[in-house]
């Protein structure tokens, strides 16, 4: 699967999260992004997990190319 990881978007996902851990997808094939629902089996690429110590507000890597998993680190304004 040499077209992975798939972008989802050009632009993070905001997201006020609770604490506690949390699983983004690294992949791009999830049906429930950011977050990972089990699409990446068989790919080699799994989740990320990340934990936060109290709510947050967030700024996930929705373009699958961050170099600061999994936030966004504006790696998606690079991508053709």
């Amino acid at each position: 699967m040499s077209d992975l990881p798939k972008v989802y978007d050009n632009k993070p996902c905001v997201l006020e999260l609770e604490a506690g851990d949390h699983w983004w997808c690294a992949c791009g094939l999830s049906g429930h992004q950011p977050m990972c629902d089990g699409s990446h089996k068989g790919t080699g690429l799994g989740p990320k997990k990340f934990t936060l110590t109290e709510p947050k507000k967030v700024w996930l890597c929705n373009c699958k190319h961050t170099k600061t998993p999994p936030f966004c680190d504006g790696s998606h304004k690079t991508l053709g």
